[in-house]
């Protein structure tokens, strides 16, 4: 760690973040995925706790920026509508700072339309000219080898802007009143009343090798509302709709959706589960930063890089292959994904015993 503040002592020399004067404006760029969204708020937060007088904004596209409501580190949440009106309120905002945390031609766009004095990037990003700040790779500042944490990613960005090293804290989100009321009110409709203890089930992924067999989730549905008493509510997009019909096909016990829900609203479904149950998606970490117990059903990707960062209690169920991880847009390997078929609803079990018993009565587990 001290390696890693001689190189924040450096670039702070160089006019890094922490030659900003106080009150400055900094404008931090992440933009796509719902996953990496949540996965930066424990930067944001090493950023807050050491300058709080900074007025940090954050630029995330719709609708993920609803995930960074509330969040006390943040200043404000600029959302993506339409690149050039975008780069333009970048503009007329004059940030002191800009940090982008995602590197593609949009992102790269706008950080050199912000015409801010520091503009940073990591140094493997295209467009180089856009910055004038290149940081090494996350495992040159954390001075580790192999597989990085998205989380430790980002905060390893700040850490090389000056940012003291710390233990990078879990990431937050902070459901609102209104949103909280919202998601009550829904869950009513459907015969689910304020107090009674569901459990959140995502059974879809971006590709066919990280997702789950749909009847391997009814099963886990019905085990829950048998053995734990569990009402069991699945949230999916409205273009996922029709895996909701087959898996109620397959279910015995009573079945409840959330479809399409306001991410703000699916946020505050998620804090107040008892559990969150899916595959490796967004919703799994809007889980691990609500603070609930988390079961991921991983195949293709990477656990190290991808699983849930610091939840309160969390479990992986995941068969390693010879050719895992691999990129999962389609098999390499075999004519079907084995790695996430092969899981059955047994292992998925054994864990979800764990995690749902008092902590003195469950048994040994390698918890993430």
């Amino acid at each position: 760690m001290t390696e890693i503040a001689e190189l924040g002592s450096q670039l702070a020399a160089a006019e890094g973040l922490a030659g900003l004067p106080v009150g400055a404006q900094v404008l931090v760029i992440r933009l796509r995925s719902m996953g990496d969204t949540v996965l930066m708020t424990p930067a944001l937060r090493l950023l807050h706790d050491w300058r709080p007088d900074l007025q940090v904004s954050v630029l995330a596209e719709s609708p993920w920026d609803e995930i960074l409501e509330g969040n006390p580190a943040i200043h404000s949440v600029i959302p993506l509508r339409g690149k050039l009106r975008t780069a333009y309120r970048i503009w007329r905002e004059k940030f002191a700072a800009v940090v982008n945390l995602h590197g593609g031609p949009t992102s790269a766009f706008l950080t050199r339309s912000s015409r801010a004095k520091l503009r940073a990037g990591f140094d493997h990003f295209r467009h180089a000219s856009a910055y004038n700040l290149h940081a090494p790779t996350a495992q040159e500042v954390l001075r580790r080898k192999g597989a990085v944490h998205t989380a430790e990613h980002a905060a390893s960005f700040f850490f090389w802007l000056g940012v003291p090293p710390a233990e990078i804290p879990s990431a937050e989100i902070f459901p609102s009143p209104t949103a909280i009321e919202r998601m009550q009110a829904r869950l009513r409709s459907q015969g689910i009343e304020e107090g009674e203890e569901y459990a959140v089930l995502h059974p879809s992924a971006s590709y066919a090798s990280k997702q789950w067999r749909i009847k391997g989730f009814a099963e886990v549905g019905d085990y829950l509302d048998r053995k734990f008493g569990l009402r069991s509510v699945f949230a999916c997009s409205r273009a996922e709709a029709e895996l909701l019909d087959e898996l109620e096909y397959h279910m015995s016990s009573p079945f409840f959706r959330a479809v399409g829900w306001p991410i703000r609203e699916l946020v505050a479904l998620t804090a107040g589960a008892r559990i969150f149950v899916g595959n490796d998606s967004g919703p799994a970490h809007i889980a691990a930063a609500a603070r609930i117990p988390v079961l991921v059903i991983f195949g293709s990707s990477h656990a190290a890089v991808w699983g849930p960062w610091k939840a309160v209690n969390s479990a992986i169920v995941q068969n390693y292959f010879d050719c895992n991880p691999c990129p999962g847009d389609r098999c390499y390997v075999y004519d079907e994904p084995r790695c996430i078929l092969s899981i059955t609803t047994e292992q998925a079990k054994v864990y979800l015993d764990a995690l749902l018993r008092p902590p003195s009565s469950r048994p040994f587990l390698q918890w993430l």
